[in-house]
């Protein structure tokens, strides 16, 4: 069914079309299609798809937060209801923790909540989709229009919200196919999973909790925003903190000190020198991103008086992997460039610098010769997208971490990220998503499970 506008948004299609783009509303080239794929497509409730979305955002699931919780038990119903299998469990945190190949965390919690929905059937999962509930939290309210953050209003063919495009779309995307799935009344010979993560914002927790669980898949795919692109490799992104020291004084006699805010400058610069010359051959995939591992200070924290000479610096950041770069290289050269400026600096030289890596630790990740030669799961996602959007996809790599990196090595599960929504929009006040391009979406993941669930097991 074509899917119309709610929550107090106009109704006619003219309205529609006053959005960023029209609703996708083409005909499917159900000729080209078999009759599995054609079955699962009109299934596709495409207002309900649309509601979904629209609930979700109205769920303030910020990493670490009660709602995060609240939000994963209600999917879990909601997988019940469809007849999956439901595995919802409890995360270990102490254990977790305790693990060699732990992601690392940024937020507090005190609980976390795994979720996977597995379909009826013998054999391996041979499909998976998997998406995060976890948000990032809002940021200045009076930036966000005014219906605030978790509004979901829909303006046209735009849906707003914190989560909008990371990755309730996506989620709501991989419920209506799931869905869809299981009341085409298709008989499937193989079997299909829905895994629901958390605390993916700040490392992946989710993720590696369910993949230490045992939970795997022949293939996957992870509905985060792609902007219509299949995102076949991740730089990675490890978090740091820097300890800078200085000597405390009155601020009417500073001389008499050395603030720990001025030691910094030269490192800073020297960060900034190193992330120049780790971005001057950039792979062809990140398109004309001018920074795809970037090096970015995100928190400073300095002195405890206003008229005192400032006796301690922290400032935490992220800084960007290469693709294939091993993680302890990286940090090394990192530790080196700091350590540099300060054998440098006449203070820092006997007052250096202390690096430690706090909070998330993403290595980066790929699909395995994806952008060398191809892979069997991009020409799967690119012949559906074809048929049902009448577009050739093409290939790109995105600059930041996520969990493709876990699910294709430590899983060691081909994966590729394709969903909807523009990630220039994701963790901004502008946050949002086009519901054309989400249905789009939807109808091409349906025509690719439904098409890999009724072949023969290889």
């Amino acid at each position: 069914m074509r899917a119309r506008p709610t929550n107090g948004s106009s109704s006619s299609s003219e309205a529609a079309r006053r959005g960023r783009r029209a609703w996708f509303d083409g005909a499917v080239p159900h000729d080209e299609l078999t009759a599995a794929q054609t079955a699962v497509i009109d299934a596709l409730d495409e207002q309900a798809l649309v509601d979904d979305l629209v609930d979700l955002v109205r769920v303030p699931s910020i990493t670490g937060s009660d709602a995060e919780s609240e939000l994963q038990g209600r999917l879990s119903h909601r997988l019940s209801g469809l007849g999956l299998d439901v595995d919802h469990w409890a995360l270990d945190l102490d254990a977790l923790a305790a693990d060699p190949d732990h992601p690392g965390i940024e937020s507090e919690r005190s609980e976390g909540w795994g979720l996977v929905g597995t379909s009826e059937g013998e054999g391996d999962v041979a499909l998976v989709l998997q998406g995060h509930s976890d948000v990032v939290p809002t940021g200045d309210l009076g930036l966000w229009s005014a219906g605030g953050p978790f509004s979901g209003e829909i303006r046209g063919d735009v849906l707003h919200g914190r989560g909008a495009c990371d990755m309730k779309a996506g989620v709501a995307v991989n419920l209506a196919v799931a869905t869809a799935l299981v009341r085409s009344g298709v008989t499937l010979t193989r079997r299909f999973a829905l895994h629901h993560v958390i605390s993916e914002e700040d490392g992946g927790l989710g993720a590696f909790a369910t993949l230490r669980r045992g939970h795997r898949g022949e293939v996957a795919v992870i509905t985060e925003p792609t902007s219509g692109h299949l995102v076949v490799a991740n730089a990675g992104a490890l978090t740091f903190t820097l300890h800078v020291e200085g000597r405390a004084a009155h601020g009417s006699t500073r001389a008499e000190g050395v603030s720990a805010l001025e030691a910094f400058w030269p490192v800073h610069t020297a960060i900034r020198a190193l992330e120049e010359r780790r971005n001057a051959d950039r792979p062809a995939a990140f398109g004309d991103n001018p920074l795809p591992f970037g090096i970015s200070i995100g928190r400073i924290r300095a002195g405890d008086w206003s008229s005192s000479v400032p006796d301690a610096l922290t400032a935490e950041g992220r800084y960007g992997v290469r693709l294939g770069e091993d993680v302890g290289e990286a940090r090394t050269a990192f530790e080196e460039a700091v350590a540099d400026a300060c054998a440098a600096d006449p203070w820092l030289r006997s007052h250096p610098v202390r690096v430690e890596w706090t909070g998330g630790q993403f290595a980066s990740g790929a699909l395995e010769g994806a952008l060398e030669g191809g892979h069997p799961l991009v020409d799967e996602v690119r012949a559906a997208i074809a048929l049902t959007a009448g577009r050739q996809a093409a290939l790109a790599a995105a600059p930041y971490g996520s969990d493709l990196r876990l699910y294709s090595g430590l899983g060691g599960i081909p994966t590729l990220h394709y969903g909807p929504g523009d990630v220039r929009f994701a963790h901004a006040p502008r946050e949002q998503v086009s519901i054309s391009e989400t249905i789009e979406v939807a109808r091409a993941l349906a025509a690719m499970a439904a098409l890999r669930l009724t072949r023969p097991a290889d």
